[in-house]
């Protein structure tokens, strides 16, 4: 199982929100650089990086730090946000970017998604975003009414590498993980599921990593990392062992 320490960006600052609320968005580092090689020194395998902005905007706003990032490290990244189009997708893969991630694109365009994972094999994960199941788009700012699995159920056979699924409501504020949702999101797609959302201690990595026969692979986690509730060192050896 993989550790994923989060940098949110906005702007070209990384940040944490509350709840995917913009207006509450708390600034740790001012360099996505140094954050990143701070990463990569502690030993992840992975970083998860996200355009807030460009969530917002529907196309990237801080590529300038997305590239400082890429730069800095060797390590792969998989970066979501503003991603909506095959150039966009191209260009983040071209530029060196491990695996885009497709979230609002995954609703709205779902043949996006299809034809982003054949141009791009292994290299494509969709993000659900979900607000009490229902999944949320454009940012958070707008949930309707499908469903978490009848989402993920439509790609069951599209090649997705993984499904970022991030439950909004614990999202920044040390809450816990959804663990039971992620698992039953797991256990109803053979795609890897990556945990989102809550993440606030190494019991909570216990927890998730005690679901791993669902098909949950990986957890996320950022504001607890930054606050330092997480020791990233312990994270990675807890999740890998």
């Amino acid at each position: 199982m993989i550790f994923f320490p989060a940098i949110d960006l906005k702007d070209g600052n990384c940040v944490r929100l509350i709840k995917g609320d913009m207006n509450q968005a708390t600034v740790f580092n001012d360099s996505p650089a140094d954050q990143a090689k701070q990463f990569a020194v502690a030993g992840c395998q992975w970083i998860h990086v996200v355009d807030l902005n460009g969530a917002f905007a529907g196309a990237p706003v801080n590529a300038a730090a997305v590239k400082s990032i890429l730069s800095a490290v060797a390590v792969p990244v998989q970066l979501g946000g503003g991603i909506r189009d095959m150039a966009t997708v191209a260009a983040w893969i071209e530029a060196g970017i491990a695996r885009v991630i497709l979230g609002t694109a995954a609703v709205k365009n779902p043949a996006l998604v299809r034809e982003a994972c054949k141009a791009f094999p292994g290299q494509v994960a969709v993000g659900i975003d979900a607000r009490g199941g229902k999944v949320a788009t454009e940012g958070w700012a707008d949930t309707g009414e499908l469903t978490v699995v009848d989402l993920a159920s439509r790609f069951v056979d599209a090649g997705v590498a993984a499904i970022i699924h991030t439950d909004i409501d614990r999202d920044g504020i040390l809450a816990g993980p959804n663990v039971a949702a992620s698992a039953a999101l797991a256990r109803s797609v053979p795609i890897p599921v990556i945990v989102s959302g809550g993440v606030s201690s190494l019991e909570d990595l216990k927890a998730v990593k005690g679901e791993a026969a669902s098909g949950i692979a990986g957890v996320i986690s950022g504001r607890a990392i930054y606050d330092g509730r997480i020791d990233l060192k312990e994270a990675v050896a807890l999740l890998a062992a």
